[in-house]
């Protein structure tokens, strides 16, 4: 799995606390920026973020790169709407078949090579239907979840903190996951303040999965606070 930040609203922190100041200021919009300092803009993000007020930011995007995830996994990330996507396409792009292991599979020997076998001979058939002249958009039936792919995925700041906490907590499936830590230690990264308090609920205080919580939100929150900080994906 390969996850890039491409892009990044420039000064995300700055255009957040500026949204911020401008809903409750009479000011113009270029005085409010010639006196924001950088102090005050720390404050403000940590204002807005306490109490909720998240609105704001939404002046914020992400685009990332993501490669080596597998279709399983790009079923699920489509399913966050307010987002934008652009996949590399089975219907037109004929590539070279790869595909994720699984670790529960992957694991055990006996069950790696069944599962290896078995993508095998998914590639050999998806091959000689399209040397037999059948569509691509029809090959690709035979093609199993387990085929890679490659996406790009643009979300707001808003949207990413929904995003990290049901991606990053421990009850999300493996794969997702870990996708969504290498896209949250690269967002702390590029703007630390805005995305500081990101990740699952237990890192904010008590689990909100109840019965279905994993038990160890300490373990969990260790994790996600060593994100981008040396400790990250």
């Amino acid at each position: 799995m390969n996850v890039i930040l491409l892009s990044c609203t420039p000064e995300p922190e700055r255009a957040v606390a500026l949204a911020a100041r401008l809903c409750y200021s009479a000011a113009s919009i270029g005085d409010l920026r010639e006196e924001l300092s950088r102090r005050d803009a720390r404050n403000l993000v940590r204002r807005v973020l306490s109490m909720g007020h998240a609105s704001v930011l939404e002046h914020v995007t992400l685009t990332y790169g993501v490669e080596g995830i597998s279709r399983a996994a790009s079923h699920q990330l489509v399913r966050h709407r307010i987002a934008s996507y652009s996949q590399q396409s089975q219907r037109y792009v004929a590539a070279e078949f790869g595909f994720v292991v699984p670790p529960t599979i992957g694991g055990s020997r006996s069950l790696a090579q069944a599962f290896r076998r078995h993508m095998a001979a998914s590639s050999r058939l998806y091959r000689k239907l399209m040397e037999a002249g059948v569509p691509a958009e029809d090959a690709r039936f035979v093609l199993p979840n387990a085929t890679q792919t490659r996406i790009l995925v643009t979300m707001n700041a808003r949207e990413l903190h929904h995003f990290f906490s049901l991606r990053t907590c421990r009850r999300a499936q493996w794969e997702i996951r870990e996708m969504a830590m290498r896209m949250l230690a690269a967002a702390r990264e590029r703007a630390p303040l805005l995305f500081e308090s990101a990740g699952p609920g237990c890192v904010r205080g008590r689990c909100p999965e109840g019965k279905m919580s994993c038990g160890k939100p300490d373990e969990v929150r260790r994790e996600i606070a060593s994100l981008g900080k040396g400790g990250g994906r």
